[in-house]
């Protein structure tokens, strides 16, 4: 069921580094999934439908935003899925904690497969993929490793993350590099594909927390900063950073997205808002979520459109970013 609702942004306060200031009421249209479903991970489709993980339920989910009919796909018995992506195949490919696996459902059957971990990788505590230039997957897990599977062939590589726990978002640049954010390592690392090798990216801030991480079309690495409550970006150019305080008072950068205009979207936590940064003015907005305590873990998009899951809600939002745009 959808219904749409109107969003006042929040009180405009001076930063240092940054503005936040009122915009016209945010337009959200809200999508309720099935009740216990905690969607962690969302996952707009180019067909135009959108997957999420129903974490709590061990079930894919898709909805299909022009009906409002929702189709959940269970993923097998313990299944926990975390992250969802679209493959190159179209496909939906999840990240599943509680199976210990990569999981890939068909778009069109449904069908899931599973390629599980080896033996000698237990309880990884899967959590973000994305696809390289070539095809293969690569993926994080918290407790403290990375991966790469070639779905082709069916074969895995794991790596030991820098400092043990702590892998959670990953990226790939359009040059096709690759880097994730390790949450509790509070570094950002650029695997080096080939060896599997990991290079240390210190950020600005020490034990900032970074937890999920974006590039933007000039292959600069965006990073929410969980404990510092800052957005920060990485330039592999210039082998500079730079960092800005979220508004707010004790701000949490949760999900974080960039989308085709290079605009930063974040999730904060403390706030229950959608925040919109726009790293040329380097201004913010900050958009109250329609319902409280939504805990946004991820958000996605596609042209024009930003897609959230609301955890603690059973709901996905969308946003039309590119109508706020063009009011502008």
């Amino acid at each position: 069921m959808k219904t749409t609702w109107l969003s006042a942004a929040l009180v405009c306060a001076a930063l240092a580094g940054g503005i936040a200031h009122a915009q016209q009421p945010a337009p959200f249209d809200s999508f309720a999934v099935p009740r216990g479903s905690a969607p962690h991970d969302v996952a707009p489709s180019p067909d135009g439908t959108v997957w999420y993980t129903a974490q709590a339920q061990g079930e894919l989910g898709r909805l299909d935003p022009q009906t409002g009919k929702i189709v959940q796909v269970p993923l097998g018995s313990g299944s926990a899925p975390h992250g969802v992506i679209v493959g190159p195949d179209r496909a939906a490919w999840v990240t599943d904690g509680g199976l210990n696996a990569i999981v890939r459902v068909d778009a069109k059957t449904l069908a899931v497969t599973r390629f599980a971990l080896p033996q000698n990788r237990p309880d990884a505590n899967l959590n973000t993929a994305v696809f390289d230039k070539q095809g293969h997957l690569w993926f994080t897990g918290q407790n403290g490793i990375y991966g790469e599977l070639d779905p082709q062939h069916g074969t895995l590589r794991v790596f030991d993350a820098p400092r043990g726990r702590g892998p959670y978002g990953i990226c790939v640049t359009p040059d096709g590099s690759l880097y994730f954010a390790s949450l509790a390592g509070s570094y950002l690392g650029r695997i080096d594909p080939a060896s599997g090798t990991v290079q240390v990216i210190e950020p600005p801030t020490p034990d900032q927390g970074a937890r999920r991480a974006w590039a933007d079309s000039k292959g600069r690495v965006w990073v929410s900063e969980w404990n510092a409550g800052k957005v920060g970006v990485f330039d592999p150019a210039t082998q500079q950073w730079r960092e800005w305080r979220l508004p707010g008072k004790d701000p949490h950068a949760y999900a974080i997205f960039v989308d085709s205009h290079d605009i930063v979207w974040l999730s904060e936590w403390s706030a229950n808002a959608l925040v919109r940064f726009d790293p040329g003015s380097g201004h913010f907005d900050v958009f109250a979520l329609p319902r409280p305590h939504a805990n946004v873990r991820q958000m996605m998009g596609r042209p024009d459109e930003l897609w959230l899951s609301e955890s603690g809600t059973d709901h996905l939002l969308r946003y039309r970013s590119g109508a706020a745009q063009q009011g502008e």
